[in-house]
């Protein structure tokens, strides 16, 4: 497994039962979407959220740092370690940011 299911399972409680809500394996990781847009999601070593590029300041003034796969920040994405993850406050701040962004987008499709 490349991603850690008790953490999952904490994300999946941490976005309760939304409309519109899936599941999907990405990134090497699960990914949690609304409408088809992400929202979340946890890798082996932490969790990563897409607040958007209007909320990441915010995102990153809560605690969270910005996402990186390959070197460079990817704008509008920001990750928690596994430390920042057990952070209930963090986490809901950073849920409720990337679920208002996943909202502001139109449905795919």
């Amino acid at each position: 497994m490349s991603y850690s299911e008790p953490m999952a399972e904490t994300m999946r409680a941490d976005l309760g039962v939304e409309p519109g809500l899936s599941e999907k394996k990405m990134f090497g990781g699960l990914c949690f979407l609304l409408h088809g847009h992400m929202v979340c999601g946890v890798m082996k070593h932490g969790a990563m959220y897409r607040p958007g590029k209007n909320r990441e300041a915010a995102a990153l003034d809560a605690g969270a740092s910005p996402l990186s796969f390959t070197g460079r920040s990817m704008g509008g994405l920001v990750e928690l370690d596994e430390g920042g993850f057990d952070d209930d406050t963090l986490r809901a701040t950073l849920t409720e940011m990337s679920l208002a962004n996943a909202a502001s987008l139109p449905p795919k499709g």
